[in-house]
């Protein structure tokens, strides 16, 4: 089994926010090769290699019912990993990732990381 890198979407999404977080961490993933996904507020887990159309969804919109779908989602889609590296920026990690987190099956395999350094082959 493999190592994969993960970050949350922005709640916010809009050309304004290109150089963001999430895309900072994209583009580190990418030149160095590594697997990695981006966890959705409306899709769940949304590998590399996935296309979506444009949406809007807010952590603080979703309901518990679509809360226990994205976990399960998380579950099933994470589960091959042995390795689960989650992105976050402490100041801005909003509860609803951290719910997910505590909730996780996987939560063992899952270490938190703020230095886009970290993310190595």
């Amino acid at each position: 089994m493999k190592k994969v890198y993960l970050t949350h979407c922005s709640a916010k999404k809009d050309e304004s926010l290109k150089w963001t977080p999430t895309q900072r961490f994209m583009i580190k993933c990418q030149s160095t090769g590594v697997n990695w996904v981006i966890f959705s507020d409306k899709y769940g887990i949304w590998d590399s290699n996935e296309k979506h159309s444009w949406y809007e969804k807010n952590p603080n919109k979703v309901s518990n019912e679509e809360f226990k779908t994205l976990l399960n989602n998380f579950n099933t889609s994470l589960g091959k990993y042995y390795e689960i590296w989650f992105y976050y920026n402490p100041g801005r990690f909003h509860p609803l990732y951290n719910k997910l987190l505590k909730n996780s099956s996987l939560k063992k395999k899952i270490k938190l990381f703020t230095h886009l350094d970290e993310i190595v082959p």
